[in-house]
């Protein structure tokens, strides 16, 4: 069948193109997917920050939730009609990385839906390796949010987040609200630090305190909270240069700062504040299968909220001006990607 896909051509310019499926190979899937979430990579390669790794034209997207349609030969425990998501890393099981255990951060990985096709088309070929199954009790536009779910509970992980904890999250988006939503399940108290009153609303309406920069002394608020103690974990969501020094100036004696945004500049840190305090700095990238078996769970009992997070949903050949309007802030979380046939009027 003809089927159409998302493409990032050049910085700033995406178009929809149409391409006929081929059938899936040993060890291989055909997936329908049905919505695809637009995350901060996806922004960063829209503005050409990635260009490096993208190799244009370049279908995108990695954030989704689908159906079999197909399987390749030498499957096993896979049928046409299961609900999965994507785990889009594709590691060489060979590098010194994988060798110890760290698949996820491979020295040559292949992350699908950058280095390779990615999620944003009707018809998706990956391996069967990268499948993760949903119950049938999750209704796929919800299920979109899984991935990015899964990067917030590895981050909060990585920080060793612990009960009764006090967390500071620096960036109000998308994924800092999901790293405070797992935080929080985790027993830990929460402070959410976010310029967009439209972001600090959401949050606020899913039970979380948030507090603007704009309008106050966000280190003096967390002496306040901390009886002079300070935080003890900070989450870097923000990608700003000042959204890295408040998550420095937040942390008490030993605290942690997990670093979760890509930061494409390099940046000044107060490294005496590291000595003072004795401080931590922890990065924190992409996810394994026990962090995505965990997001489905959160995702699937309502721990996350999926729904709350979605402004907006739009057709597959919308999908360009969608980038254009979460670049421009606003008041926009979410914004999902509808790929099915029945919202581009194509019958299989």
């Amino acid at each position: 069948m003809t089927t159409l896909a998302v493409r990032y051509t050049a910085a700033r310019t995406l178009d929809t193109a149409s391409a006929e499926s081929s059938p899936p190979g040993p060890g291989e899937v055909e997936l329908a997917p049905a919505y695809v979430g637009i995350c901060g990579t996806d922004l960063h390669i829209f503005h050409g920050d990635m260009d490096a790794r993208v190799s244009a034209p370049a279908v995108i997207g990695h954030e989704m939730s689908g159906r079999i349609v197909r399987v390749g030969p030498d499957v096993e425990g896979w049928q046409a009609g299961d609900a999965v998501t994507v785990m889009p890393l594709r590691c060489d099981d060979t590098c010194p990385a994988c060798r110890a255990g760290h698949q996820h951060v491979c020295q040559r990985l292949d992350f699908i839906g950058i280095d390779s096709p990615g999620a944003m088309q009707q018809r998706w070929t990956v391996p069967a390796s990268t499948l993760i199954r949903l119950p049938d009790s999750l209704s796929l536009d919800r299920a979109a949010l899984v991935e990015p779910t899964a990067v917030a509970v590895h981050d909060v992980g990585r920080a060793g987040v612990r009960d009764g904890e006090k967390v500071v999250v620096v960036g109000g988006g998308p994924v800092g609200v999901l790293i405070a939503l797992v935080a929080r399940a985790a027993g830990a108290e929460i402070r959410v630090v976010e310029l967009s009153a439209h972001r600090r609303l959401l949050a606020e309406e899913l039970g979380l305190t948030t507090w603007d920069p704009s309008a106050t002394n966000v280190a003096e608020r967390v002496r306040q909270w901390t009886g002079d103690a300070g935080a003890d974990v900070a989450f870097e969501v923000s990608g700003a240069a000042a959204g890295m020094d408040t998550a420095v100036e937040v942390l008490g004696v030993r605290g942690r700062l997990c670093l979760v945004a890509i930061h494409p500049q390099y940046r000044e840190v107060n490294l005496h504040r590291f000595f003072w305090r004795e401080l931590t700095l922890i990065g924190a990238r992409l996810y394994d299968r026990s962090d995505f078996e965990q997001a489905v769970a959160l995702v699937a009992d309502g721990t996350i909220p999926a729904e709350r997070l979605i402004s907006k949903v739009v057709p597959l050949a919308e999908a360009p001006s969608a980038f254009e309007a979460l670049e421009a802030g606003g008041n926009v979380m979410k914004i999902l990607v509808d790929c099915t046939d029945d919202a581009q009027g194509v019958a299989v």
